[in-house]
This record gives structure tokens, C-alpha cells and sequence, in this order.
């Protein structure tokens, strides 16, 4: 089986289990389990933060974080496409009562700094308080750069809004820029959270921790952050376990993805090949640009249709929807690469995907 759904099907490998096995445990509601207290230190210290607090998920760090940040009728700018608006189960307004002004993706996946300008509401009371703004990186496996990152920070600064990273995979996009600014991933990652006040850092999908994300910001904003997780029912009791996991993925998984980046292009080179160079795919599959551990690729739906069963019954599991192109409908497949996928698997999967080819 080559489980190409998505990073968080990764299962933790043995050495992470046997720091799960042996973590010193306590409880973390009266915040007294030193793992977890270790994680959120080494965390911190990494990103460049005060504080940092372990919830289950990255869906709950983004709803704490705009519930820290926003109050009841407050507005979060947020991307059509953005998880936190289009993905999390209409969390910040069903929950947090925060209406999102959301605004359309560029195709680098960058929102234009003057359409968020454009977006921020006078003080008036005819119009929600614009209180926040979100980012998200890396979007749909592409990188949002450094310059980018910071000059959304100083348009927030400048505008007197708070603004949040929905940074799940912010680990991804720090190896896809480290090479580019001579910086090592870490740091690279601790650039990108620069002059922004909270981020949130999933550790279940590349970094292959079993569950656990981690919600990064000042002192103050994490002690607001623990009482709204407390009221979303993510207070946790003897979460060491889960945190070791997130320790060692911290300290030994982040390099590593550059293996999974390199395993993505593999497969988008191999894949162009075979679309360009085999009557069968020609004008019916067309490879996406790939820039971390995510693959797009485009089929048409009859092709669609024999494909996606044929690669299924090969052991080969994937995603994949319906999409409106300037072309017509098309079905839109996604390959999601990480440490439990082989280079052995990208070469059974194009294989597959000749073989299938070759077909009468």
C-alpha cells in the first residue's frame, strides 16, 4: 500500500514510540506534566515566542488563536482557500462568533497586500471590527516567501490588527526557503514567524507525530489561549505521551522533509514524462508545478473515471474532486508525500500509472 492521501497518515516509527513509552508524565490542566512543558519550551525557543501551548489538533490552535485574538462581531481576513476558512467547519463564526472577510488567492497563493487593505473596515459601527489577519503557509504545497511574510506583518502592524500563521505546514515551506536565504530550516522557520503574534504548527501531518499541535505567542496570549482551550474541551490531562512524540519529531523530523520535496519532484517529473510521451495521457493528464511535498495533477474526468479505480486496485490510495477549469470540469488529484512514502513507492506508483497506460 502507498498511502499518497496526506502527510497526517504518517504512523509514528519505533524510536518516537520508545520516547512515548518512557516520557515522565503529570497533568497538564494543572500544568504539571513536564513534557509537555519541555515541548512547549524547546517550541518557543525555536520560533522565536514567549510561550507556546499543546492542544489535539491543528483545527483547534487556529479556532483558540482568532477566539484569543477576536472578540464576539470582530472580523478575521482570511483566504478563500485558506483552512481556517474553507476546511475547519465554520469554527471561528459557529463558534467563535468572528466573521471571516475572505479574499481571493493570487496563483502563488499569495493574497495582495492591497486587497487586504482594501478588506479592513473603518471604525463605524455599520461594519465588523477588523481585528485580524491570517496567513497561511505553506497553501496547497506552495511556499509563501520571506519578503511576502513580513511585509503582511508590517501592513498588520501599521494598521494596528493582530495577525496569525496557520502555519501546519510552516516546517515544509522553511525547507522549500532555507536553501534560498543560507539559513538552516529552523531558523528559516523562526524568519517566517517574524513580527507575527501567534502561530500554529501542526505536528501530526510531515513531522509524523501520531496527534498534537502546538499554538505559539507572547505570554499573555497564550494565557488567554489556555482558558479558550479549556472551553473547547482541549485540556488534556497526562499529554507527555503525545508531546514526546512531538519532542522528538521537533528535534529529528524537520530536516528530513526535504526527503519527502525530493520524493514529490520524483514523482511531478515522472508523471510530465509519461503525460507527454504516452498517446494514451496526452491532453488528458497535465502535471501541476510542485514546490514542497504536495503534487496536483489534472485528469480529465473519463480518464478520471478508468484511473483512479485502476490505481486503488494497485495499492495506490489518493485523493481527489471535482474542478471548474478554464477548460471545463476536470478531476483534480492530489499526492501528498511524507516519511511513510518510499522512493520505492514513487516508482510503483509510475509504474502503475504506465502500465495502465499501456492498456488496450
Amino acid at each position: 500500500m502507498a498511502d499518497f492521501r496526506s502527510d497526517t497518515v504518517t504512523q509514528p516509527s519505533v524510536a518516537m514510540k520508545e520516547r512515548m513509552l518512557s516520557a515522565a508524565l503529570g497533568d497538564d490542566v494543572f500544568n504539571d506534566d513536564p513534557t509537555t512543558l519541555e515541548l512547549q519550551r524547546y517550541a518557543a525557543d525555536m520560533l522565536g515566542f514567549e510561550a507556546a501551548l499543546f492542544a489535539p489538533s491543528g483545527t483547534q490552535t487556529n479556532l483558540i488563536a482568532m477566539m484569543s485574538h477576536c472578540q464576539r462581531g470582530d472580523e478575521a481576513i482570511v483566504g478563500q482557500q485558506w483552512h481556517t476558512y474553507k476546511w475547519e467547519g465554520g469554527g471561528m463564526a459557529v463558534l467563535g462568533s468572528i466573521q471571516p472577510q475572505p479574499l481571493e488567492l493570487q496563483s502563488d497563493g499569495t493574497l495582495l497586500l492591497s486587497d487586504i487593505a482594501a478588506a479592513i473596515k473603518p471604525d463605524d459601527p455599520h461594519f465588523a471590527r477588523t481585528r485580524l489577519v491570517v496567513i497561511e503557509n505553506s497553501v496547497g504545497g506552495k511556499v509563501l516567501p520571506l519578503q511576502y511574510m513580513r511585509d503582511v506583518a508590517q501592513l498588520a502592524k501599521d494598521k494596528g490588527l493582530n495577525c496569525h500563521i496557520d502555519g501546519a505546514r510552516l516546517m515544509n515551506a522553511a525547507v522549500a526557503l532555507a536553501p534560498l536565504h543560507g539559513l538552516t530550516p529552523q531558523l528559516m522557520a523562526r524568519e517566517l514567524c517574524t513580527g507575527y503574534d501567534s502561530v500554529s504548527l501542526c505536528l501530526s501531518k510531515g513531522l509524523g507525530c501520531p496527534v498534537g499541535s502546538l499554538l505559539l505567542g507572547s505570554n499573555d496570549f497564550i494565557s488567554r489561549a489556555k482558558r479558550v482551550r479549556k472551553m473547547l474541551g482541549g485540556g488534556m490531562r497526562q499529554t507527555g505521551i503525545l508531546a514526546a512524540a512531538g519532542l522528538y519529531a521537533l528535534e529529528n523530523n524537520i530536516n528530513r522533509l526535504a526527503d519527502d520535496h525530493a520524493n514529490c519532484r520524483r514523482l511531478a517529473d515522472g508523471l510530465t514524462i509519461l503525460a507527454t510521451q504516452t498517446p494514451a495521457l496526452q491532453g488528458q493528464l497535465s502535471v501541476l508545478p510542485v514546490q514542497t511535498n504536495i503534487l496536483f495533477t489534472d485528469i480529465s474526468l473519463a480518464l478520471a473515471e478508468r484511473l483512479l479505480p485502476y490505481l486503488a486496485d494497485c495499492g495506490i490510495r489518493l485523493t481527489a474532486s471535482n474542478y471548474q477549469s478554464t477548460d471545463g470540469a476536470i478531476k483534480r488529484v492530489r499526492w501528498v508525500c511524507h516519511l511513510d512514502i518510499s522512493s520505492a513507492d514513487i516508482e510503483q506508483a509510475l509504474q502503475a500509472v504506465a502500465k495502465f497506460a499501456e492498456q488496450p
